[in-house]
């Protein structure tokens, strides 16, 4: 997935998709060997989990962002019709990248990678205003998981250097009330940007929906809660 800083966001090109799959896996509970069915054979660890190609079916449409907005084709992208290897990195979590946060890939902070996932971005040419969108499912327990680490990457990051205009981003994060199972906001202010960003984590069963907003008045929370409410309404029950 692209990460890049706010300042930066239409003028930098997305890395290739085995590098930029972002986000979340698993704890080391969840990617151990799954026990044997009584027939002899291995449990399938993905059955009935989502696919990336039924996950891009639930992103918001074109039509919720709205006239003067365009889908970024370079941030659209998901697994298909196929599963990824879950896995966690632990190093990113210890040593978070503080900057990665003013990106659209900022879930792959928690170190964490799904089996599966779905993404894009839309972007207001004129306001260089972003609005991403993305959904990742993991095994098991894990979305959980990818839930604290999120806890822990703001309290590892309280603040950072914008790459663009060197001044210090403040970083607050907060447990959010009436979206899906649990959900985390995070919120970053900067002196010189015109407006803030919110960032948005729903967990709904093994998915993470995961939302980014610049738009508004509001350091845009408030179009980050309504796309997260409305995707992970989507994700069904």
């Amino acid at each position: 997935m692209r990460s890049m800083t706010r300042a930066a966001v239409l003028l930098c090109a997305t890395a290739a998709l085995p590098l930029a799959l972002t986000a979340c896996g698993p704890d080391d509970s969840t990617d151990a060997k799954a026990p044997a069915a009584s027939s002899g054979r291995a449990k399938d660890p993905d059955a009935g989990l989502a696919t990336g190609a039924r996950l891009k079916k639930a992103l918001a449409p074109a039509a919720f962002f709205g006239s003067g907005y365009s889908l970024d084709p370079s941030a659209a992208r998901d697994t298909g019709d196929t599963y990824q290897k879950q896995a966690a990195h632990p190093a990113a979590l210890a040593h978070p990248d503080c900057t990665k946060l003013g990106g659209t890939s900022w879930i792959a902070l928690t170190g964490d990678e799904g089996v599966s996932f779905a993404q894009n971005d839309y972007v207001d040419a004129d306001s260089s205003v972003d609005i991403a969108q993305e959904i990742d499912t993991f095994r098991g327990a894990t979305a959980g998981t990818v839930m604290r680490h999120l806890e822990k990457v703001v309290a590892a990051c309280p603040a950072y250097r914008d790459a663009d205009t060197k001044s210090r981003v403040t970083v607050a994060g907060a447990a959010t009330d009436g979206l899906g199972d649990s959900a985390y906001t995070i919120t970053l202010t900067d002196p010189t940007w015109t407006n803030g960003t919110t960032l948005i984590a729903v967990r709904k069963g093994t998915d993470v929906v995961t939302v980014m907003s610049t738009d508004g008045h509001d350091d845009g929370a408030a179009t980050a809660k309504r796309l997260a409410a409305k995707v992970t309404a989507a994700l069904g029950s």
